[in-house]
């Protein structure tokens, strides 16, 4: 995920780094489909699910937030 936001922000184009956010997005939501696997076949205890919960919907917020500001940036 970090590698796609840094790729995006690299290229210094608002629509390519908005498209890089969304796939990093995307892989977010992969990781917590993974995450949710494992708890279901008790790899991890339902207390690392929850966590990893909070911290999938902290960092969806701030990606969510991040790609709201470059569409403004971008027709500002």
């Amino acid at each position: 995920m970090g590698d796609d936001i840094a790729e995006g922000f690299g290229r210094f184009k608002h629509k390519e780094n908005i498209q890089a956010c969304r796939i990093a997005r995307g892989s977010l939501c992969e990781t917590l489909n993974q995450v949710l696997n494992a708890k279901d076949e008790n790899y991890i205890s339902k207390e690392t699910w929850e966590e990893f919960k909070l911290e999938f919907e902290t960092t969806t917020t701030i990606l969510n937030g991040y790609i709201n500001y470059l569409k403004k940036a971008k027709t500002g």
